[in-house]
């Protein structure tokens, strides 16, 4: 390895959900760690998201009484994922081997001191499924004071969170349950509480984050302490390569190229493709890059330099589908409006440009997107429209605003809004048939008066009710359209990145098409094909993956080194 500008033990390519985790395990051991971050910040999407990892049996189900094992969650995962044929990501020892690490990871983060909970309640995408749980096996980091990362706080991706949600500082939990703050007593006690959160981090000198950033920070603490080296502004441009095996990477510093060799192995989990237009061309046809919330850095290179040495790749169709709502100004944003709990809501339909609807609106962003670009082959559904009317507006968001509030006149103006006095009068607007959208909203209507939805079961699912409003009876998700003036606004079938990539062993060794394995090379995250294969089995479906991954990957090559 004399060619070598340095050499460290394990390097890292991409700060994201697993890195920092595999650095840990090397740092236990004494190894020495690189992590290579081609963006200015640290996090990658994972920092920017929710923050959510779908953990199934793991410690704080148990902690709080909640019924899991590893054959209940094997039963889930093969009811859901078995089925995929074309996803060989998803094997059976992957699958199984996923959730056997999760107490594993789990156990060795507390020592690190990383603080973790549970969500109390996020129910699984699927809980109606053969071992689905309705109370969720969703795992997510304590609020974190971003102070005590010192000078590296600014080097932290922020959160998604934004003000005035920022200011309070709520969980990710109790921000979902603000907007309902005009109808709940209980959401305007937990409104003071927050205030006095609040009052009392300025008071103390402490800058509360939650979500994702909560967790990245988290982890950037750890790996700070345990003495990673951290680089931002590093980009990799190829893998370094001897007799066929993984020996380091090449990057820059100081403006020039830089040689690092890597003597235990290079773990890659620089994101997928999100970012990169010709790749979606070549690989999910008909979706755009303007529909994502994946960061800058989410532009495929690595995985196209994987498959360059050899590497296999599968379901790079796949996507974290993320549907979305556009005003004025929304689609240069990087945080676009979600529209996930809209259609799922009491009030509001989905409906493509016939008129007619076709899903379960409450169904998991991925499902629900999938399902509109698959209707969008035989009729026109992209995008495809939200109807409502004056009782959804009075009670709920929309594209990021309070319920009740006063709209912006340019979402008028710009024809984002659009607003009518008749259902029909509605329909020549979005240029459907007035016939066909009075038929589908009359018939919805009988639904919600018999309270049940005979075309797409809504609100059968646990999670269809929890996306909904339990402060509407008798159904959290059925409501009539029926008061005016009625509402429309285009929703997009977007994402929070993509969900394939590169062939991984149940040692998340890179391998070939032949099923050999590519020495020296590891991978986890969306870098990946997925072991969720093309489901989502819950939230945190690919940050989740994402840190047992990279924790696997680091303990193989760590044995592997070990006489």
């Amino acid at each position: 390895m004399e060619a070598f500008d340095e050499i460290h033990d394990f390097v890292v390519v991409g700060s994201g959900g697993g890195s920092m985790c595999a650095g840990l395990v090397m740092r236990s051991v004494g190894n020495s760690v690189l992590i290579l971050e081609k963006t200015e910040v640290v996090g990658g999407t994972t920092a920017r998201s929710g923050g959510v990892m779908w953990l199934p049996n793991n410690p704080f189900m148990k902690r709080d009484g909640v019924e899991d094992s590893f054959e209940k969650a094997s039963m889930y995962l093969e009811a859901l994922c078995g089925e995929d044929r074309d996803a060989p990501g998803s094997t059976p020892a992957r699958r199984r081997r996923y959730i056997s690490e999760v107490p594993r990871m789990l156990d060795f983060l507390g020592r690190q001191g990383i603080k973790l909970t549970r969500a109390q309640y996020w129910p699984d995408y699927h809980d109606e499924l053969p071992g689905g749980s309705e109370r969720g096996r969703a795992v997510v980091a304590e609020l974190f004071d971003v102070n005590e990362l010192g000078a590296w706080k600014q080097k932290l991706r922020p959160t998604f969170i934004r003000a005035p949600y920022a200011l309070l500082p709520p969980t990710l939990e109790e921000m979902m349950e603000l907007p309902a703050y005009k109808r709940s007593w209980r959401v305007k006690l937990l409104i003071v509480r927050l205030v006095l959160r609040g009052l009392l981090a300025k008071l103390t000198g402490k800058q509360w984050t939650a979500g994702g950033a909560a967790l990245q920070g988290r982890m950037l603490q750890a790996a700070l302490r345990s003495g990673i080296d951290i680089r931002t502004d590093s980009p990799v441009s190829e893998l370094i390569v001897e007799a066929g095996e993984v020996k380091g990477v090449l990057t820059n510093r100081n403006a020039r190229p830089w040689r690092v060799g890597a003597r235990l192995g290079v773990l890659v989990n620089a994101g997928g493709f999100a970012r990169n237009q010709a790749m979606r061309d070549r690989y999910t046809p008909g979706t755009s890059v303007k529909w994502t919330m994946a960061t800058p850095g989410d532009t495929g290179e690595m995985i196209e330099e994987m498959m360059r040495h050899g590497a296999a790749v599968a379901q790079m169709d796949e996507r974290v589908g993320n549907q979305q709502t556009h005003p004025p100004g929304a689609e240069d944003s990087e945080a676009k409006p979600t529209a996930q709990a809209m259609t799922a809501s009491p009030h509001c339909i989905l409906v493509d440009q016939s008129g007619l609807r076709y899903m379960n609106e409450g169904g998991s962003y991925m499902a629900y997107c999938k399902a509109m670009l698959e209707r969008n082959r035989s009729v026109p559904a992209v995008p495809s429209w939200a109807v409502f009317d004056s009782q959804y507006l009075a009670k709920y968001m929309l594209a990021g605003t309070m319920p009740g509030s006063r709209k912006p006149q340019s979402w008028y103006d710009s024809g984002y809004l659009k607003r009518a006095d008749s259902i029909e009068a509605l329909a020549q607007q979005i240029r459907i048939d007035p016939a066909t959208l009075k038929t589908t909203v009359e018939r919805f209507n009988g639904f919600v008066a018999s309270n049940h939805d005979e075309d797409f079961h809504r609100g059968e699912r646990a999670y269809d009710r929890w996306l909904g409003d339990d402060l509407n009876k008798p159904s959290a998700t059925l409501g009539t359209i029926a008061q005016a003036p009625f509402y429309a606004v285009q929703i997009i079938p977007g994402d929070v990145g993509t969900y394939g990539g590169v062939v991984t062993d149940d040692h998340a060794r890179v391998l070939r098409e032949d099923g050999s394995v590519i020495a020296g090379l590891y991978a986890t995250g969306v870098s990946t094909a997925s072991v969720m294969g093309r489901k989502y089995p819950g939230a945190g479906s690919s940050v989740g993956p994402s840190f047992i991954w990279g924790f696997v990957a680091a303990q193989h090559a760590a044995q592997v080194a070990s006489p």
